[in-house]
């Protein structure tokens, strides 16, 4: 099948060779993809040394597009839409999508498509994230041991019982037309991923995490990138959950118990209360531990959080 890889980039000046390299060293026949670079920089300079590394790569004989809009609306969401509404994507069957600071290992495609190409009821196959930047301070410690703890307890668990799990944004691939059949993208939440994920499921599509797969990422470093990243996470999916209440209530394709469990495991303990209890550790715990050590607030807590949101969400799951 002819395969669109996508990528999104804001002002990536760090990290553009190293996303663009991976995604044009993928092992597919070359007249079977499409590498989709998506621009939204602001930086004129960074726009610049974007397109000449497509050019570059264009000019090896790698069939890349270099695309920019006149406007930022929607954002990601709206990079990816836009993306999508290109006359060469109508001969697409799957989008490989990837984040600017995420590079694939060449075989990637070999390992994820056919779980599309042969099962005609999946619309997602979801791979692990690798962090390159863990060992780099205490932050970064804390974070990979939080998001393994996800990917290998919420994630795979999810996709090994049939239940619903989300999109974690990046080095997954979709269906298009899953993705079509779902309403497309929308930007009406910071967490577009999340938002497609669900409509998707509530129209009986069914998805798969494939943890043997890694994808080479970074981590926030800076405790501010944290917090933003945090904010993020947390906010959007409260702020989905108002908009699409109803909307799962009345989903015909999915049975009442799959509802209950995508409001209850999913929304309120999987994202809301994980990601709220867990910024509240991070930013006031630790820092509080660190510079206050009479406190003893226990570090432990970076494992037991997860542990204790896990064990609610296995009591409250009707599997």
């Amino acid at each position: 099948p002819v395969v669109l890889v996508q990528i999104p980039m804001y002002n990536e000046r760090e990290v553009y060779k190293l996303s663009i390299g991976a995604a044009c060293a993928l092992e597919w026949p070359s007249d079977r993809v499409v590498i989709q670079v998506l621009d939204d920089s602001t930086d004129p300079a960074v726009k610049d040394l974007v397109e000449i590394e497509c050019q570059r790569w264009k000019g090896k004989g790698v069939n890349i597009k270099y695309e920019v809009r006149g406007n930022r609306k929607g954002y990601k969401a709206g990079a990816l839409k836009e993306g999508l509404k290109h006359d060469y994507v109508q001969e697409c069957e799957f989008i490989a999508m990837f984040d600017a600071d995420f590079q694939p290992e060449s075989d990637f495609l070999l390992r994820t498509v056919p779980f599309l190409v042969h099962n005609p009821d999946i619309a997602l196959v979801q791979t692990r994230w690798k962090f390159v930047n863990s060992d780099e301070c205490l932050l970064t410690r804390f974070q990979e041991m939080s998001l393994d703890y996800h990917f290998k307890f919420e994630q795979e668990a999810g996709s090994i019982v049939y239940s619903f799990f989300g999109f974690n944004g990046t080095a997954g691939v979709w269906r298009i037309s899953a993705i079509d059949d779902a309403g497309g993208w929308k930007d009406r939440t910071t967490v577009e991923d999340m938002d497609l994920a669900v409509r998707t499921a509530l129209k009986g599509w069914k998805f798969v995490y494939v943890g043997a797969v890694k994808v080479r990422s970074e981590l926030p470093s800076t405790f501010k990138a944290y917090r933003f990243q945090q904010h993020r996470w947390s906010c959007g999916p409260a702020n989905l959950f108002k908009k699409m209440l109803v909307e799962i209530l009345e989903s015909k394709k999915v049975s009442f118990w799959s509802k209950l469990h995508l409001l209850y495991d999913f929304f309120f303990v999987g994202k809301i209360a994980a990601h709220t209890v867990t910024f509240i550790y991070y930013c006031f715990a630790i820092p509080l531990s660190v510079f206050f050590p009479e406190i003893q607030i226990p570090l432990w807590g970076v494992v037991y959080v997860p542990t204790v949101i896990t064990l609610c969400k296995a009591l409250g799951s009707p599997r």
